[in-house]
């Protein structure tokens, strides 16, 4: 009887250590285990390095390395919306590629790869200016902006996408280069809002918008006056200015001492809101909302860019969470009904079910180029789920997956990658048009599949 046997190839990564200035981590290193992990602790990575860039050269060699060696090459700096399909790849972390360079009178701001949301609002303070940042201050300007972006500030101006003006990246061939709209228009196309596998970014340019004065906060309401605080939020929205965005959630939290006491095992209905305005016009637009039942705690007050993150109160530190999301074209009262029905109740499975607004000027055509472009559904429903261990992972998204049927009659169409979950495929977020041309791009500019991203357009992570 004759057996074949199949063999890894060996990849000397002595030579690539050698070339660079930061650390490069193996899996026989003690602390792979943890250089690995995303911040997403239920998504586990299995990766065949780790790479911490300490500069652009670093990722430089690193993709180079990868091209000779036939060897998937991918980047994050955090992991928030990491996926399975990183696995085997060489994973370049670039949180050290943390430069902030700011323009306030063209209204422009460039960051490397590694700049998290609550770093460049902090430096925005005193500017009169903002970015298009989303509910997370710890999400990273590069991974937000390639995956879309639903901004506190969309319905005014958009998707984060269409705020790149140029991108810094390494290419497919090894070249580090800037591209904008002049250089190389379908590339541009693609960063903005298709992923991140057109490229591994090491920085980008980006759009500010003007903001001389902010307003937001948190309205907390016991769980019970959830049906009639989400109707009165509904109401609001219908006839809402562009320069308000508001969030309706449920929350349960669970019965474990990490938690503080006051919330410890309990639920609740909380209403989320940013204004590009002033306090007492915040105070006005919600006096409906706030009226609608028992206010339990209100944070609603003045902002400054680097507190705009503070807003829903998530947390920064890494987290064993699944999420999805379904698109809405209404929120009347027969969704409601059906949406509380079910994730009311702590028994549901849910820690989090979240109705954003979205409308205004995310349907309008976006202000560059973009591979997410128009988001035509009014409303967006958010399920979050915690998995602490890995038995929790399959009820939990159950869970979740329950509560989206329920939506399955209003479907508004897709929706952007950052918005995914760990288990979707890039065709829930693309029209069959914009996925077709994102695969183009991806062959015309790395036919081998060699820089990976979270959601591949081509739905296989494999190298050719």
């Amino acid at each position: 009887m004759t057996t074949t046997s199949t063999t890894v190839p060996r990849i000397p990564f002595p030579d690539l250590a050698a070339r660079i200035d930061g650390a490069l981590i193996l899996p026989t290193d003690d602390e792979f285990p943890h250089a690995a992990q995303a911040w997403n602790l239920a998504v586990p990575q299995r990766p065949r390095a780790v790479l911490h860039a300490r500069t652009a050269a670093d990722v430089v060699h690193a993709v180079r390395f990868a091209i000779e060696h036939r060897l998937p090459v991918t980047a994050q700096p955090g992991g928030h919306g990491a996926t399975t399909a990183l696995d085997e790849a060489l994973l370049i972390r670039t949180s050290a590629l943390d430069d902030i360079w700011i323009d306030a009178d063209a209204r422009v701001a460039r960051v490397g790869a590694g700049v998290k949301w609550g770093q460049l609002q902090s430096a925005l303070d005193g500017t009169g200016l903002t970015g298009m940042l989303g509910s997370s201050p710890d999400v990273t300007v590069v991974g937000f902006c390639l995956s879309g972006g639903l901004s506190w500030f969309g319905r005014a101006h958009g998707t984060g996408a269409a705020s790149l003006r140029a991108v810094e990246l390494v290419d497919a061939a090894g070249t580090h280069r800037w591209v904008d709209d002049s250089t190389d228009a379908s590339l541009m196309w693609a960063l903005r809002g298709g992923g991140g596998e057109f490229g591994i970014v090491t920085a980008v340019e980006i759009a500010l918008v003007p903001a001389p004065e902010l307003a937001g906060g948190r309205l907390l309401f016991p769980v019970e006056d959830a049906p009639r605080v989400w109707r009165a939020f509904a109401e609001v929205t219908t006839v809402a200015p562009r320069e308000l965005t508001l969030f309706a959630s449920v929350l349960h939290f669970p019965p474990i001492p990490e938690l503080p006491e006051e919330i410890r095992g309990r639920s609740f209905c909380a209403v989320d809101a940013v204004l590009l305005g002033g306090t007492a016009a915040l105070e006005a637009l919600l006096r409906p909302i706030a009226g609608a039942g028992t206010v339990l705690r209100s944070t609603i007050g003045p902002l400054r860019p680097s507190t705009i993150g503070d807003v829903c109160e998530e947390p920064v530190d890494p987290s064993p969470a699944l999420t999805g999301s379904g698109s809405l074209v209404s929120l009347d009262d027969e969704v409601l009904t059906a949406l509380l029905d079910r994730v009311s109740d702590p028994a549901c499975g849910l820690m989090q079910a979240q109705v954003r607004h979205l409308g205004g000027a995310f349907r309008d055509d976006p202000a560059r180029p973009a591979a997410c472009g128009r988001v035509e559904a009014e409303y967006m429903a958010m399920m979050l789920a915690m998995a602490p261990v890995p038995e929790a992972i399959e009820p939990a998204q159950a869970a979740i997956d329950a509560a989206l049927d329920i939506l399955k009659p209003w479907h508004g169409g897709p929706l952007p990658l950052s918005m995914l979950g760990h288990h979707d495929g890039a065709d829930i977020a693309f029209a069959p048009d914009t996925l077709r041309r994102l695969r183009d791009v991806k062959e015309s500019t790395d036919p081998r599949c060699v820089v990976r991203g979270n959601f591949p357009v081509h739905g296989s992570p494999a190298i050719r």
